[in-house]
């Protein structure tokens, strides 16, 4: 089949709640993908911070020939090796104690959402959340309810009761209202993503710790898209040295292959009790052998050195954008995770990027961003970056 029947069968018989560009993907190499049609276009969105090592790594292809060979599924019904031992290396790459597995980031943030929830009403019958603008945190009913994006919510309502939103950063504001609402949890992102690549303060992130401790409330850390190795720390809330109660993980987890986890501490673990919370296809021994490839490379102190060093190569790089064009207010990021804020509108700097051979995202209506896989290099970053120059001189 050729591209375009291929984008006839989806328009007939996919539900239409995303707007594709008009190609199709067919494979992947390293930093590249290639369409139907064998143009390559520099991933520099990696699937939404999935691809962590690229595409076709040896690891990840390694690891699903050898468990394929033995077992993919059986349901959480039952002990599996790959399992118990992912479990064991999340558990010591992090603050927490436990995990739950699941399928996906909004299923991580759900599973925070009932623990918590379980929690409050042991403490006070507490049921609220304090959460933050600018903030995502998935597309299910609950997480829904705590993202602060009323284009996503309104044609939903009503959504989970007992949500209660706060400027990002400002812990004053914060630390009044969880005084006010005594809430059960309070959700956090270390370094918002869609929300446009907002970085919370240390300071921030440890007078929420702080007030937590306090009102006796949880503090959650969803680390969907900013942890496991992508702003050059395991896990985005480790430079504030704070230890979350409940660490919501997904994206980069599963290799390309769909994958969550909710980490807790033993305080809110145990709590849980058979029957309380569960998932049919969550940690199949497949993806565990996936995600145990993926979490050995990137759980490496050179590794994550050398994210560094690359992130503050991409930062230095953008930062030339600010200076030569007028239309760049703003540049901002930590590791490989970065946002270009701009005049010009981001849905019409994607297909230019489409034109011109790389993909990018965006992070709200003026802001570009920038999720490229782990093992990219300075060239290319050059690269990505001589394109962007190009495509937002051209937007003038």
């Amino acid at each position: 089949m050729n591209a375009q029947e291929i984008m006839d069968l989806e328009k007939q018989y996919v539900l239409h709640t995303y707007n594709r560009p008009p190609f199709v993907l067919e494979r992947g190499e390293g930093m590249y993908v290639y369409d139907s049609e064998g143009k390559a276009y520099l991933d520099f969105l990696g699937g939404i911070a999935v691809n962590a090592l690229g595409h076709r790594h040896p690891a990840v292809i390694e690891a699903i020939h050898e468990q394929a060979d033995k077992l993919l599924h059986v349901s959480n019904l039952y002990h599996t090796a790959p399992q118990a031992l992912l479990a064991r290396e999340l558990v010591e790459s992090c603050s927490a104690d436990r995990v739950y597995f699941c399928n996906s980031g909004t299923e991580a943030v759900e599973a925070c959402i009932k623990f918590a929830r379980k929690w409050g009403k042991m403490h006070e019958g507490r049921t609220a959340f304090v959460a933050f603008e600018h903030s995502f945190h998935g597309r299910t009913m609950g997480s829904l309810a705590l993202t602060a994006k009323p284009h996503y919510q309104e044609p939903f309502a009503p959504l989970m009761p007992g949500a209660h939103f706060v400027p990002f950063n400002d812990l004053a504001a914060a630390q009044q209202l969880i005084a006010d609402v005594q809430p059960c949890g309070v959700i956090v992102e270390a370094v918002q993503g869609e929300g446009g690549i907002n970085i919370a303060s240390d300071a921030f992130l440890q007078g929420l710790r702080e007030a937590c401790d306090e009102h006796d409330a949880l503090l959650i850390c969803d680390e969907v898209q900013c942890g496991m190795g992508r702003t050059g720390r395991m896990w985005g809330y480790e430079p504030s040295g704070i230890r979350p109660d409940l660490i919501a993980v997904a994206k980069p987890l599963g290799g390309g292959l769909p994958m969550g986890a909710a980490l807790a501490v033993e305080r809110v673990a145990e709590i849980m009790a058979p029957g309380d919370h569960a998932s049919t296809f969550a940690a199949n021994p497949l993806i565990c052998a996936v995600a145990r490839a993926v979490l050995g490379i990137v759980n490496q102190p050179s590794f994550l050195a050398r994210i560094r060093d690359l992130g503050g190569y991409l930062g230095e790089a953008l930062s030339a954008l600010l200076e030569k064009h007028d239309t760049v207010t703003e540049i901002r990021g930590r590791g490989l995770m970065w946002g270009i804020e701009t005049t010009l509108n981001a849905a019409d700097i994607l297909p230019a990027g489409y034109e011109a051979g790389i993909l990018l995202g965006s992070a709200g209506e003026h802001v570009v961003r920038l999720l490229p896989p782990y093992v990219v290099d300075e060239a290319d970053i050059d690269q990505a970056v001589s394109m962007l120059d190009r495509i937002l001189g051209a937007g003038k």
